[in-house]
């Protein structure tokens, strides 16, 4: 999440939103999310190693903008295989491509 704290205080100042205060506020009044003074503190201050969908939508409502002026994405850490490793995440790929799927033997277990 490259930047996400500078993204969303630009975010926050076109819409005239400049302090921890305000945006908290803004945050409970526009979306319903109740955050903690320290977590908004957090948000503005600190990058977020992750952040809940639900605090992202609420600050995309709050703020009237989307998930792409707040985020970008980091190509850096991607491979070049992008197929899931997992043999239960590409049996649906296998499945829409069209893909014969390997048949399942007795010893291994259900792709739960």
């Amino acid at each position: 999440m490259a930047e996400f704290r500078w993204r969303l205080r630009m975010a926050a100042a076109q819409r005239e939103v400049w302090t921890g205060a305000q945006l908290r506020r803004l945050l409970a009044d526009k979306a319903g999310l109740e955050l903690s003074s320290a977590s908004i503190s957090a948000l503005m201050t600190q990058q977020p190693s992750q952040i809940k969908l639900a605090t992202l939508a609420a600050l995309c409502q709050a703020l009237d903008c989307t998930a792409n002026d707040l985020l970008e994405l980091d190509t850096t850490t991607s491979s070049t295989n992008s197929a899931p490793s997992t043999p239960a995440l590409q049996e649906p790929l296998r499945a829409a491509s069209g893909q014969k799927q390997p048949r399942a033997s007795r010893n291994t277990p259900p792709p739960f």
